[in-house]
């Protein structure tokens, strides 16, 4: 038995074991948790070797009800770790218990950055993240301030974790194949901070600049700026803020409001 893949759910099985060895192989751990949650495990190319790392355990969660058969079928030490769910309803903060846990996975496309931002708003149970994405995707969480990539998830991202690029892969490695390439990338958490504003208030003023990112900061957030204030980033537009600048910015702003 096989899985067929389905477009509507944006599967495409990664058929190269040698890549999924090397994203397995680059789960870090450093024993910051125990347990690890694979998104859209599909037949299970990657999950066979994450279960080869003792040093956490191995949980999978996949809407799709062929799949899980599947991997019901033929993964016995996933007996009672397989969740039918959608991801992206699921409550993480119960999950585990709220234990920490890794996020893992080959993800669609489709849901790439629903995912990430769901993973933000479970910053405090989420150490590392190992994950395959559109190519395209992954640099923009990786890239610094200037680039044409660099936007919200930059920003964001690289506010609680180090985020790095780490491969490319082909369009041909998949069944069926994408029509882009795809990169593979680890997010880290930084260690505990205590920040003048929170994630919640970082973000609002975040995707209220870069929703205008031709503009002047000045321009894109003159509505929650209150009449009369300035600041010296106001000429800058929002690709040239550092997330420490964004810190700084939003904080200063939200101060006088």
């Amino acid at each position: 038995m096989s899985v067929k893949a389905k477009k509507h759910l944006g599967q495409h099985f990664l058929t190269d074991l040698s890549i999924c060895r090397r994203i397995a192989d680059a789960v870090q751990c450093n024993g910051a948790y125990t347990k690890a949650l694979e998104i859209g495990p599909g037949m299970g190319a990657l999950t066979q070797f994450l279960l080869e790392n003792k040093a956490f355990e191995t949980h999978v969660i996949e809407i799709d009800a062929e799949s899980v058969e599947y991997l019901e079928n033929n993964f016995e030490a996933l007996e009672n770790r397989i969740y039918s769910h959608d991801f992206l309803k699921a409550d993480l903060n119960g999950f585990f218990q709220n234990e920490p846990f890794a996020l893992i996975g080959n993800f669609p496309y489709n849901i790439s950055s629903q995912i990430v931002f769901k993973l933000l708003d479970h910053i405090e149970v989420i150490p590392e993240m190992v994950g395959m994405f559109q190519k395209e995707v992954a640099e923009r969480i990786c890239s610094g301030p200037g680039s044409k990539a660099y936007g919200i998830l930059s920003v964001l991202c690289q506010t609680y974790y180090e985020c790095e690029y780490l491969f490319t892969v082909d369009e041909t490695v998949f069944n069926p194949p994408p029509k882009v390439k795809s990169g593979v990338m680890r997010m880290w958490r930084k260690p505990a901070e205590e920040l003048p504003i929170s994630y919640a208030q970082l973000k609002m003023v975040v995707k209220l600049a870069f929703n205008q990112r031709r503009k002047t900061i000045r321009n894109s957030l003159k509505s929650i700026t209150p009449e009369g204030y300035d600041h010296p980033f106001f000429t800058k537009r929002p690709e040239q803020l550092s997330y420490t600048e964004f810190i700084e910015l939003a904080s200063s702003i939200l101060a006088k409001a």
